[in-house]
């Protein structure tokens, strides 16, 4: 495939992308500024019609949508061409990663949220005692992961971020890091939570699927009646 001709801006773009030091961590900023404007635009546009939708659980599918959005882009700088501008080209990461945010979110998937028992609670308001539990069940379990299945590291960037609201670049400075390698330190953080809680539930599944068994059936596929 031929590469167009860039324009000034998209060639700006790439070029601050790919640098090094503060004017790559200045260029990451304002992507992800760009990036979390888009998704909170195409997530209120996909939710409006949904009842009572929750503001800070919409905001939560917007900043997750922009994080990822973000190290896909980062991953595949050599893949832009120049065929719309590069703005144009970063939103449309965005605009696919909301859909299945919102999937996960409206379909009870295990999405970790970025703050367990606020968001979790808030959706079990108007639940059944049961859904209640089950929300309740969910953000101890959520909050385990968080004390014990990440690093050290993930632990406080996820927590000061997604849970404190902390300001990337004050945090970035506190920690001697870059906001770029906070936001994949978050990034990398959620998955191996996501990971993590879809593991669990197939564990869930299949052993309440052996205690339904009938007494002497074997739950090997190739054993025979």
């Amino acid at each position: 495939m031929t590469t167009r001709a860039l324009d000034p801006e998209s060639r700006a773009w790439l070029s601050q992308l790919r640098a090094r030091g503060a004017v790559r961590d200045a260029a990451i900023a304002r992507l992800h500024r760009l990036l979390v404007a888009e998704a909170r635009h195409e997530v209120g546009r996909r939710t409006a019609a949904l009842p009572h939708p929750s503001g800070r659980d919409l905001d939560d599918l917007a900043l997750m949508a922009a994080d990822d959005a973000l190290m896909a882009i980062l991953g595949k700088l050599g893949e832009f061409r120049g065929d719309a501008l590069f703005t144009t080209w970063a939103r449309r990461f965005a605009d696919l990663e909301v859909p299945g945010k919102i999937r996960r979110r409206l379909g009870h998937a295990r999405e970790t949220p970025t703050d367990a028992d606020g968001t979790l609670s808030r959706a079990a308001e108007h639940a059944s005692p049961q859904g209640h539990v089950e929300a309740r069940e969910l953000a101890r379990t959520v909050g385990d992961l968080i004390a014990h299945a990440l690093t050290e590291r993930q632990r406080e960037v996820l927590v000061a971020l997604a849970i404190h609201e902390v300001n990337t670049e004050q945090l970035a400075e506190s920690l001697g890091s870059t906001p770029g390698a906070l936001y994949k330190t978050v990034h990398d953080a959620r998955r191996k939570l996501r990971n993590e809680l879809e593991r669990q539930d197939i564990d869930r599944r299949a052993r309440a699927e052996m205690v339904a068994a009938p007494a002497g059936a074997s739950t090997h596929p190739g054993a025979t009646r």
